[in-house]
């Protein structure tokens, strides 16, 4: 009804015109304006069989708000650059690291993107250079550039020479009768994800001193970080000018109040996006927050423009992927249960996914492995898998591929290699494992029996697992390695993901 009956008063207006002046409406002192929140995405394309995710949608979205009121703004709450499978392939030498991401938030008209922590993955070179082509802001928060001993911002290249990303963000509005306003963003960056070029600064003096510079610059301060809920939550209740913190790191959605501001995240790889709508009045500092956490899926249609940008990079990721299985997109398999490819689960527990991929990799031979490993840092894809599982989505766990190898080893060999990786609890070298477990008394059992030093095993293991890179004693020239079945490109085992992909076709 209320648009019915605007559409009247502007006939009954236009009808009239010749008889009156056009009036430029008054300033009313409030204002209207929407946020679009997305927070991980690692894929610019749609998951799960085209069912849901894709970032043409949201840009359709964007487009379909900014329709109806021009101050809507689309923001990143940090991890975008990795990891990705596009990313980890090669284009004209070098990876891609990224590069696809940009190209598409650059179609999709991103506003603003904060840092997280799987942006520093890719190294100092190549995150400069995604900066640089970025045409969205920055807020680097309490995340600093090391140099030698000196700690900056970190900056974008531009025409004009290098520019510091701020660590906050202001952005000024107007609406139609005028009214104008400026709605400051405070970030921050969890540090769990140390490298000798990134310091991570305190988050909550960090955030105070930001604060004490951006309130008086801006009528409304809000949160983009990406911290963990708790730090969050605490974030929350110590700054009680942030009125709403959008943010990131986990995966599944959520709106947590607090004594203050709401927390809300998104769903990863935006299967969901939260939209915001504002309403602020400047008289009374009366603001009015509608937080709906919308669907992106196949019911919604792409941005063209967008569109086109991911058909670009989705044809070269297919050539590629064309050389180890004959249909990326054959869904092999239904997770009635979700696989854990978390990071923090993949480098920490016994996973069910860990489980999966190491005994695809024992029974990849003709003659079958006693046991397999892998090092949980190989598992690359920070999600959960659910529902139905394509080839595609191996390869987003396992972007790095490599050969298995069947390696003849002494149980000492086997057992100090166990407890390495049970020390590295957190980190890459963690081990998943199969048919390998501990016993009551911490012992090293390989299926029913305790694994005996004197013996001689069969362990199938990655190819990266055996250089040495995680675990450095575990190479080839060991003298206790005895002997190293590498298998041919064209075997199963000649691939860890096509190894996985017929064991789950299987």
């Amino acid at each position: 009804m209320r648009f019915i009956s605007v559409v009247l008063l502007v006939i009954l207006t236009w009808g009239c015109s010749s008889t009156q002046k056009t009036q430029t409406p008054k300033d009313d002192g409030q204002i209207e304006f929407v946020i679009i929140q997305m927070n991980d995405v690692y894929e610019i394309a749609p998951l799960g069989g085209g069912k849901y995710g894709g970032l043409a949608r949201v840009a359709h979205l964007k487009d379909s708000l900014s329709a109806i009121n021009p101050n809507t703004f689309l923001v990143m709450a940090g991890d975008f650059l990795n990891p990705s499978l596009i990313g980890t392939l090669k284009l004209d030498g070098q990876r891609i690291y990224g590069k696809q991401m940009v190209e598409t938030l650059n179609a999709m008209g991103l506003d603003l993107a904060t840092f997280g922590n799987h942006e520093f993955d890719i190294g100092r070179e190549a995150l400069q250079a995604r900066i640089n082509e970025s045409e969205f802001a920055w807020t680097s928060g309490n995340v600093m550039e090391v140099n030698e001993d000196r700690k900056t911002y970190f900056n974008k290249n531009r025409n004009i020479g290098n520019v510091a990303l701020k660590p906050y963000y202001i952005w000024s509005m107007k609406d139609a009768d005028g009214t104008t306003l400026n709605v400051g963003f405070a970030s921050s960056c969890i540090d769990s994800n140390p490298k000798d070029f990134v310091s991570y600064e305190p988050v909550f003096s960090t955030l105070e001193s930001d604060l004490t510079e951006l309130i008086p610059q801006s009528d409304i301060q809000l949160g983009l970080t990406h911290l963990t809920v708790e730090q969050d939550t605490e974030v929350a209740n110590r700054f009680p000018a942030l009125r709403l913190i959008m943010g990131g790191h986990e995966h599944n959605n959520m709106s947590v109040p607090t004594n203050n501001a709401t927390v809300v995240k998104a769903d990863a790889n935006a299967k969901t996006v939260y939209v915001h709508r504002f309403l602020y009045n400047k008289a009374t500092d009366a603001l009015i927050i509608d937080s709906e956490l919308v669907p992106i899926d196949d019911t919604m249609p792409n941005q063209a423009a967008t569109q086109a940008v991911v058909d670009k990079w989705d044809a070269i990721l297919q050539s590629k992927l064309k050389e180890v299985v004959a249909d990326p997109n054959e869904i092999i398999y239904t997770a009635t249960t979700p696989l854990d490819g978390t990071d923090s689960a993949s480098r920490g527990i016994q996973t069910n996914l860990g489980g999966i991929i190491t005994e695809a990799m024992a029974v990849a031979f003709d003659k079958p492995a006693q046991a397999a490993m892998v090092n949980g840092g190989s598992i690359r894809i920070d999600d959960q898998l659910s529902g139905n599982v394509s080839s595609l989505d191996i390869f987003r766990v396992l972007p790095f591929g490599g050969h298995i190898v069947k390696v003849d080893m002494t149980g000492a060999l086997l057992i100090k290699t166990l407890n390495y990786g049970l020390e590295k609890r957190g980190k890459g070298a963690y081990l998943q494992r199969f048919n390998i477990d501990r016993n009551a008394r911490g012992e090293w059992m390989l299926g029913p029996s305790e694994i005996d030093p004197e013996g001689v095993y069969s362990i199938a293991l990655s190819d990266f697992l055996l250089k040495g890179y995680d675990i450095p004693f575990l190479t080839a020239e060991h003298p206790e390695v005895l002997g190293v079945y590498t298998p041919s490109a064209d075997e199963k085992a000649g691939d860890i993901r096509r190894a996985v992909i017929e064991f789950l076709k299987g």
